[in-house]
């Protein structure tokens, strides 16, 4: 099965006449689907996608990995785009976790917290022909495309920002970051794992596949991995069980921060790549 992959968003763009801003989309094209996995943090998706010459307008699926702005922000525009296309009369399907819209912020004491949610309201999005599928657990796409549902921890090196906070009433409450997800590709090389932005860790994201699908070579993990705050200790953890897992194909995004990206580009010489945006991988 071929499996291709195109990064619409990212932070930094990797090939000309595309915009980089910070946050991730991805386009999945695998097993006769063709699934939009976040969409940035803004409509740029849009110019991103007409310069590569990706037509969004017949995507089968979108997957929200966690209900942040930068993965967020474009959906109104994609949904809009879709509508006025009308390609899906029916709406088009939007799988992710229950608490995506919750109202999420970044709250450091003694400092006025900041929202970091989505822009967008549940009614807003179905107006414009959002069918949500909500669920904390996996959800098969295909028959060898799913999502993880909420991650389990389990491991203690990986940890969930401190300054990450939800609303619950008047109080700002520590966010376990439960609506982080990934999707998985099941191969004949073993498995893909596509991250959003590994809020949980990355290697929690790659052990939940491997557990949810009783597979364990994993052949490509690709996406946001959350490291850019990283210390040696979890760095040392990451790359041994990254090691472990003899992966063939690490492609850092977005939130791996370049200190960590470049630790990874050293540690892993033959299998790592930047996931630019622009970037369009063939597996």
């Amino acid at each position: 099965m071929s499996v291709t992959i195109t990064t619409l968003v990212e932070n930094t763009a990797g090939v000309p006449n595309v915009i980089g801003e910070w946050g991730q989309s991805l386009l999945i094209e695998a097993d006769g689907k063709k699934v939009l996995f976040d969409t940035g943090p803004s409509g740029a998706i849009l110019d991103n996608a007409r310069n590569l010459n990706v037509d969004l307008t017949n995507i089968d699926v979108i997957v929200i990995s966690h209900g942040h702005y930068d993965h967020t922000g474009g959906l109104k525009a994609v949904l809009a785009l879709i509508q006025k296309a009308g390609t899906r009369p029916d709406g088009i399907e939007i799988i992710g976790h229950h608490d995506i819209f919750q109202h999420k912020s970044v709250y450091i004491k003694g400092m006025e917290p900041r929202y970091i949610g989505s822009p967008f309201s549940r009614s807003e999005l179905e107006a414009l022909g959002a069918r949500f599928n909500l669920s904390d657990k996996p959800v098969k796409i295909s028959e060898n495309i799913l999502t993880t549902g909420e991650v389990e921890v389990t491991n203690d090196f990986e940890k969930i920002d401190a300054i990450l906070h939800v609303l619950e009433g008047d109080q700002h409450v520590p966010d376990p970051v439960s609506d982080d997800l990934s999707i998985i590709i099941k191969t004949e090389k073993g498995l893909i794992v596509l991250l959003g932005c590994a809020h949980r860790g990355i290697i929690n994201n790659v052990r939940h596949a491997q557990k949810i699908t009783g597979i364990d070579r994993v052949y490509a993990v690709i996406g946001g991995t959350h490291l850019f705050s990283a210390g040696p200790e979890q760095m040392a953890e990451t790359i041994k069980a990254l090691r472990q897992m003899n992966i063939q194909k690490l492609g850092a995004s977005h939130c791996t921060g370049m200190k960590s990206a470049a630790t990874l580009a050293r540690e892993f010489e033959n299998t790592f790549f930047f996931n630019n945006a622009g970037v369009r991988t063939t597996l």
